[in-house]
């Protein structure tokens, strides 16, 4: 465990149900990918900033997360931008680049709806513990137990991966074959992790059936996974940013559904 994750478990967001932080995020996201409009994602994405203090994250810790998200927007709006549907007056018209007024709108709404679909679901999970998850879905949404404790046993597996690539690359350099080539010793280590990560996946499947995770039946639980008033107040936070974000859509007027005549 490393010192930011141990800093993050120690807010109040942490000791909340992991199934409470899916189902929030999901009540965000879905109106959001349901209408293509600034104004829904722009009141999303303030109401979501006014509580991401509430988070327990520092704000390095903040931006190291979030990095990702940050880049991708604007990639994605820039990409909507030059290459959308034209409508409106149009300002640049070149080979197969077309600015117009409508790309532009459509380019500033998914710059705030891919940050407010994003922000707070990697804000909630950066707290998430892979063995709390399992218990909350084992526990709360009564999935199969095989699927839970596989899917437990996959994300504990993620972790190894960035071990075993520091330590071919170490390997490599020690041998004197790390110093030129960068694509192809990308491509060889690539492949070199997933033959490891197949047998180590083997293994690790036998080892699960040996020790009776296969078994049919119903499983026991060692820790109980609760679900009270915070999980519930999690979740009411997460649709009334929805709604709110919604009815400010629709006052305004640039409710766009995607799925109608509109879109």
């Amino acid at each position: 465990m490393t010192l930011l994750e141990t800093r993050a478990r120690t807010g109040a967001i942490a000791r909340i149900n992991p199934v409470a932080k899916l189902g929030a995020s999901a009540l965000i996201a879905i109106p959001l990918i349901l209408t293509l409009d600034w104004v829904s994602a722009a009141t999303a994405l303030l109401l979501e900033a006014l509580l991401l203090p509430f988070a327990g994250l520092g704000w390095r810790e903040f931006w190291t997360r979030t990095w990702p998200v940050w880049l991708a927007a604007p990639l994605t709006a820039l990409t909507i931008a030059l290459y959308g549907e034209a409508s409106g007056q149009v300002y640049v018209d070149w080979f197969v680049v077309r600015v117009s007024e409508g790309s532009l709108e459509l380019a500033l709404a998914t710059f705030f709806r891919v940050l407010a679909i994003a922000l707070p679901s990697v804000v909630l999970f950066v707290t998430v513990d892979p063995t709390d998850l399992a218990d909350g879905l084992g526990q709360v949404l009564r999935l199969p137990s095989r699927f839970v404790m596989g899917a437990l046993a996959g994300l504990r597996m993620i972790g190894l991966f960035l071990d075993d690539w520091r330590a071919m690359e170490l390997a490599r350099r020690a041998r004197g074959v790390a110093d030129a080539g960068r694509l192809r010793r990308f491509l060889g280590m690539a492949f070199a992790l997933l033959v490891l990560s197949i047998r180590r996946g083997s293994k690790l499947a036998t080892a699960m059936e040996a020790r009776g995770f296969g078994a049919d039946g119903e499983r026991t639980w060692a820790r109980e996974s609760r679900f009270g008033a915070r999980e519930w107040a999690l979740m009411g936070i997460g649709l009334a940013i929805s709604l709110i974000a919604v009815t400010a859509a629709v006052l305004a007027g640039t409710w766009n559904f995607v799925l109608g005549p509109s879109a």
